[in-house]
């Protein structure tokens, strides 16, 4: 499942998103999601979220269980 929809995500769901300074690489990181940070239903590039971590990025993957 893709991250574009904001439906589709909730905090406690394990994601892999890309962080700005990793855009060029597309390398991903992975984490549990703490907060939603775009407001929009949808988004091309993927929703921002928060991690537990503190990491912040758009979601580009969601993982199973």
């Amino acid at each position: 499942m893709n991250g574009r929809n904001r439906t589709d995500i909730r905090p406690g769901l394990r994601v892999r998103i890309v962080q700005k300074q990793d855009q060029p690489t597309s390398r991903l990181t992975e984490g549990i999601v703490r907060d939603i940070l775009t407001n929009s239903p949808t988004h091309p590039h993927g929703i921002k979220v928060r991690l537990v971590s503190g990491e912040v990025g758009r979601v580009k993957e969601i993982l199973a269980g």
